[in-house]
């Protein structure tokens, strides 16, 4: 699963990376957890650009009676996203990049949570495959939701879980965003495991572990104690 991540990169770097023609006014996030905001980027229609947008994280289906249940649905199963109810809908018809430059995992070991921290050899931000929904609450507000798309887990990460968030090529961001592209031929190929060789990963803090913690002491190094 992906539960949580890190946005740091900021300004023009990420407007370079994902193609934008304004750049995003992005603070850095050390720590991004279910049902806060996190930045993505569609394309809503065939008449637009790519468009930067934040979204909470967890999505809410338009038929849902409730918004709490999008802190269960973070996450949608490559393997099922195009049959799930929850997210059929938005796989055909909305789908965004979630933008990341990092995110977390944890090693169980003698009853405590060892954080690890994932991201690529070259630091670059990268996108995970997402999908987005609107929905509107009782008093009529509109929210948009997203949530993260999981395949298999490949080398670097099978050791700690079984599955990773995919994390897209920039080659496929355009079919991915394409408004008019709804086969699942055409889209499923792309939900597989990332290229483990162009990741790296270190254990980091348990700063981490507190949601509430969102500071560049979440990333910073540690040694691990193996005795």
């Amino acid at each position: 699963m992906c539960g949580r991540f890190t946005l740091t990169t900021i300004g023009v770097s990420l407007a370079r990376a994902f193609d934008l023609d304004d750049v995003p006014t992005q603070e850095a996030s050390y720590n991004i957890a279910p049902t806060q905001l996190v930045a993505t980027v569609l394309n809503p229609s065939t008449e637009t650009e790519r468009q930067w947008q934040l979204l909470r994280w967890g999505l809410i289906p338009s038929w849902a009676k409730d918004i709490k249940i999008g802190a269960k649905l973070i996450n949608a199963r490559a393997e099922t996203v195009a049959e799930k109810p929850a997210f059929r809908s938005a796989f055909r018809r909305r789908r965004c990049l979630v933008i990341a430059d990092g995110f977390y995992e944890w090693r169980r070991k003698d009853g405590k949570k060892q954080p690890l921290y994932f991201h690529m050899k070259d630091k670059r931000p990268f996108a995970f495959a997402g999908l987005w929904e609107l929905w509107k609450n009782p008093t009529g507000e509109i929210i948009a939701s997203c949530t993260i798309i999981t395949t298999v887990a490949n080398d670097i990460i099978s050791p700690l879980h079984d599955r990773m968030p995919v994390i897209l090529e920039p080659r496929d961001y355009d079919l991915w965003l394409h408004h008019q592209v709804s086969q699942r031929e055409l889209l499923q190929p792309l939900l597989i495991p990332y290229d483990a060789q162009k990741m790296s990963v270190y254990p980091v803090s348990t700063t981490v572990n507190n949601v509430r913690n969102n500071s560049p002491e979440c990333i910073i190094p540690v040694e691990l104690d193996n005795n």
